[in-house]
């Protein structure tokens, strides 16, 4: 969905009003499935639908992101730990490639391309747990995550580290190390909360940041 590509990689602002007609102009579709689509946002917590002021992109506070990312690390390490034992070969072997593609887009520092990879990398090792209840949790949450998680990446350094720890979680799910794998999901979030609370701070969650990325 292009809306929520526009959200995700924040070329509309957290808090931003979602002008209908502006944005059926820009993504040249009627009203219809627009607001359509902006409902099935709200539904994933990336917009908010306030009274008398429509909807707006969602912006979370300090706290919410804290909160949410402790959820999120918990599933991911559950995920990861059940994947590496209930994992396939053919599993397995659509993870390397994904995970090649993604090194190549980060080597073009092609952040929009990395993140899809990235995204689709978590969500094939959470399908190989085979939970659909753990799935259909963890998709909520991550929900609301999306935006943060793709902006955490405009720090240079903590996006190299992120990508050696997801070459670890490659090996990791090679050798059907359960624990190991589980232990790595949860740091690997954690540093996420950590980069994001760390650029609240400093001001940086903004538009204009992407393009030093």
């Amino acid at each position: 969905m292009r809306l929520r590509q526009l959200i995700v990689e924040a070329d509309i602002a957290p808090g931003a009003k979602l002008n209908e007609r502006e944005l059926a102009e820009r993504l040249q579709v009627s009203r219809t499935p627009l607001r359509e689509a902006i409902k099935t946002l709200a539904a994933e917590g990336l917009v908010e639908l306030l009274p008398n002021r429509g909807a707006v992109a969602a912006q979370l506070s300090a706290q919410d992101v804290a909160d949410t990312f402790e959820v999120i690390a918990g599933l991911e390490g559950q995920s990861g730990e059940l994947a590496a034992q209930r994992i396939t070969d053919p599993e397995l072997a659509e993870i390397r490639a994904l995970h090649y593609e993604m090194l190549a887009a980060y080597t073009r520092r092609d952040l929009s391309t990395y993140y899809r990879l990235n995204a689709r990398i978590h969500e094939c090792i959470n399908v190989a747990a085979r939970n659909p209840v753990l799935t259909r949790t963890y998709r909520n949450v991550n929900a609301r995550l999306q935006a943060l998680r793709f902006r955490s990446n405009f720090d240079e350094r903590k996006w190299q580290h992120a990508v050696k720890e997801h070459e670890a979680m490659v090996q990791l799910l090679a050798t059907r190390d359960a624990a190991g794998l589980r232990a790595l999901l949860v740091r690997h979030l954690e540093h996420k909360r950590d980069t994001v609370l760390e650029l609240m701070k400093r001001g940086e969650l903004s538009p204009a940041a992407a393009v030093r990325a």
